[in-house]
């Protein structure tokens, strides 16, 4: 009914080669945890995210450093979301297969300090994530989203191929910043070579204001 592989409170734990599939909440998830490895896994059909990362599930903290956990050669598809990391720093997501889902990646965090961020989004393949999903009370509802940064700072995003995503959800678009639902923003985060293609409303959708320094460079 929640979720198919939960830890909590662990450090250097390693998640390999598991199938966590058709559970009602996470396919695999961690909280209050470090150095965690989690590579080479399948998430498919999980009612929310298919791999869940957090600082804390309930209680309302700034972001934990992860240490350097790392998210790599994972496939999530079907899921609400393929990968959601919330309130989390110093951590990569890399090299992942993401399809199919409601939106790709999300990378959340909001007012608390310190702030979500520092963290590494690269070498992920995106793809078609176009399932729709209904609002709930801190998102509107999700369809054709592949990277969405919300209330993040100082995430890189690169080399990453997002392609095929289409909606009108104001978070619909292949990489996405979007102010967190509290209204807090997404700073000085850089978005550099990635490769795009048939994304909408666009590839690259920038909703925050312009002097928040985020940099959009060397995209095709």
């Amino acid at each position: 009914a929640k979720s198919g592989l939960f830890t909590m409170g662990t450090d250097r734990l390693t998640v390999k080669r598991v199938i966590a599939e058709h559970n009602g909440q996470w396919g695999i998830a961690q909280e209050h945890s470090t150095r965690g490895v989690f590579r080479n896994n399948t998430a498919r059909s999980n009612g929310d995210a298919g791999l869940f990362l957090a600082n804390n599930v309930k209680a309302e903290q700034g972001a934990k450093d992860s240490k350097g956990a790392v998210i790599d050669h994972n496939r999530l598809e079907d899921n609400r979301i393929g990968i959601t990391v919330r309130r989390l720093r110093n951590l990569a997501v890399t090299r992942n297969y993401v399809t199919g889902n409601c939106a790709g990646v999300f990378v959340v965090g909001d007012e608390n300090k310190p702030r979500a961020g520092a963290l590494v989004v690269s070498d992920n393949l995106v793809d078609r994530n176009n399932k729709y999903c209904p609002k709930t009370a801190r998102l509107p509802y999700l369809k054709g989203s592949g990277i969405v940064l919300t209330g993040t700072e100082k995430a890189l995003v690169t080399r990453n191929r997002v392609t095929g995503h289409t909606g009108k959800s104001p978070l619909s678009g292949g990489i996405v910043l979007f102010k967190s639902f509290v209204g807090a923003t997404s700073e000085k985060n850089r978005i550099t070579g990635n490769r795009l293609a048939d994304n909408s409303p666009a590839d690259l959708v920038n909703q925050e204001a312009t002097k928040t320094g985020n940099a959009f460079t060397g995209n095709a």
